[in-house]
């Protein structure tokens, strides 16, 4: 279901839950409060659920949310799937999965053949989840993102049915 503006707060603080959990290992803390500050600030969030061409979901669990997505029109017939995180407690439970279909069944709706996303390389688990729903290596990119962090990610890619 589509994150609303009463949805950005919460959004914001699981997204801190989930990185602060998760990638300390793969890109350490000062990276992690870095993009945090720049993705997931409220400001940001709530910019971007102005957007008529970019997307945020969520998955509740009776009235808590689990696991968001976002994603938006990346080019033509490509939609990029850029964020996408389940709490680590509900990992593995097909939620991911669930949000991952609705954004191609979205994707489909406005024409797109494929769907992208870029994903740390050594974030093997998520590298794992995304080739189970059909995604595959097509690229990498090393990407600048200031303040002396860079982004060295795979850039993975998922074909649409009857596209």
């Amino acid at each position: 279901m589509p994150v609303g503006p009463g949805d950005v707060e919460h959004i914001a603080a699981l997204a801190r839950e989930i990185w602060l959990a998760h990638y300390p290992d793969i890109i350490g803390i000062e990276q992690i409060e870095y993009m945090l500050r720049q993705r997931y600030a409220p400001a940001i969030i709530r910019a971007e659920l102005q957007r008529d061409d970019l997307w945020w979901d969520k998955l509740l669990l009776g009235d808590d949310i689990m696991a968001f997505s976002s994603y938006f029109l990346s080019g033509p017939g490509e939609m990029k799937l850029d964020k996408l995180y389940v709490r680590q407690e509900s990992q593995r439970h097909g939620y991911g999965g669930m949000l991952i279909e609705r954004t191609c069944r979205l994707a489909q709706e406005r024409g797109c053949s494929r769907l992208v996303l870029a994903v740390n390389k050594n974030n093997r688990n998520a590298i794992g989840a995304y080739r189970k729903y059909g995604f595959g290596i097509r690229d990498t990119a090393v990407k600048d993102i200031g303040s002396g962090f860079v982004m060295d990610d795979y850039i993975m890619e998922k074909r649409l049915q009857g596209q």
